[in-house]
């Protein structure tokens, strides 16, 4: 176990023997002893390395981990992987003091050991994943992930063509929260956008195209280099996006900056962009109002919506892959498994 009295990221560790600061902007924590410039190229360079969500995600795990370990009079700079198993342990049975005792979910867990991971290599240590007695941790890990997947109540719905036809159906105003709201959800499932790449989306992102709208992605999950990629949303006849982004672009007047926007409680348009949980709750209001149950959709359920209609309807994974910019084919397979197993059946000639 690591010795008592160990400070949190962003102070002086004597155990580490470095001074610690946490980069402007950033979640990461960096060496600090170069200049200011250099400083400051290092910090970009680094803020490049994930996605904005991912950032601010890993910054709210590195403080409550910090701060677990602080009350445990824990080193958590370099934690050893003992006291991450320890930590890892608690939250997957028992959860946080935020999730109201409820153990947190396998990706939870998996993002924590993560930005635990993330930190220590931006501050040039070695993380407790690769050192010695780290075997405990892979094997808890294993353990953890196992007892999730035995104890997993079920998949989320995928919002698929009729579950957005249903929808976009029951939406039947013509208020500002209606016009976003229809452009949200159709733009949201025909491009396969991550909710973090939805809500980013700016008006001088997307561009006319006889056939539809080419929208651009400077930088997403997928595309940690930041090269950019361009998604391709069809006019389509039956979800119709861009008449729906068409329509709320020019009722909301907005000319540039973030396309989905916050209302006010009186339907006035602000220049502030919807969050990523935002998303969610929309799709959920919406999927509500018609009859579903809203508990079984999340935000990945217009992603997911667009992969399941696409395997459906016998697209290739190639094609999907493109469009989802997914990075291996692998990770697709799962959205067109349960078509394919009654595409073609074995039994298909004599039951």
């Amino acid at each position: 176990m690591n010795s008592p009295g160990a400070s949190r990221a962003g102070g002086f560790d004597s155990n580490a023997g470095t001074s610690l600061v946490v980069a402007p902007g950033t979640a990461q924590t960096l060496l600090t002893g170069i200049t200011v410039e250099d400083e400051a190229r290092v910090s970009a360079y680094v803020a490049r390395a994930s996605a904005a969500s991912t950032v601010r995600a890993y910054r709210s795990d590195w403080r409550l981990f910090t701060e677990w370990c602080s009350a445990r009079s824990y080193r958590p700079l370099p934690a050893t992987p003992e006291v991450t198993s320890a930590h890892l342990a608690e939250i997957a049975a028992i959860g946080t003091a935020f999730s109201a005792g409820r153990p947190l979910a396998k990706a939870s867990v998996e993002r924590r050991l993560a930005a635990i991971v993330f930190v220590h290599r931006a501050a040039g240590l070695e993380p407790p994943t690769t050192q010695a007695g780290a075997a405990t941790l892979t094997t808890m890990m294993r353990g953890i992930r196992n007892a999730k997947r035995a104890n997993k109540p079920g998949n989320k719905r995928p919002a698929d063509a009729d579950v957005l036809r249903d929808i976009i159906r029951g939406i039947t105003g013509d208020t500002m929260l209606d016009l976003r709201d229809r452009a949200l959800l159709t733009m949201g499932m025909m491009g396969a956008f991550r909710r973090s790449e939805l809500v980013r989306i700016s008006v001088e992102d997307v561009t006319p195209h006889p056939r539809g709208l080419s929208v651009s992605i400077p930088f997403s999950k997928g595309d940690q280099a930041g090269a950019g990629q361009s998604v391709a949303i069809l006019e389509g006849r039956r979800i119709e996006p861009v008449r729906h982004f068409r329509a709320w672009i020019e009722a909301a007047r907005i000319t540039e900056g973030a396309v989905f926007r916050r209302l006010t409680p009186h339907g006035r348009v602000t220049t502030r962009a919807l969050s990523e949980q935002s998303v969610a709750l929309v799709l959920k209001k919406r999927a509500a109002a018609v009859g579903y149950d809203p508990a079984l959709f999340a935000g990945h359920s217009l992603r997911a919506g667009f992969l399941t209609e696409a395997g459906r309807t016998g697209a290739t994974l190639f094609k999907m892959k493109e469009h989802s910019r997914h990075k291996s084919i692998e990770m697709l397979s799962a959205y067109v498994r349960d078509e394919e197993a009654f595409r073609n059946h074995a039994a298909e000639g004599f039951a």
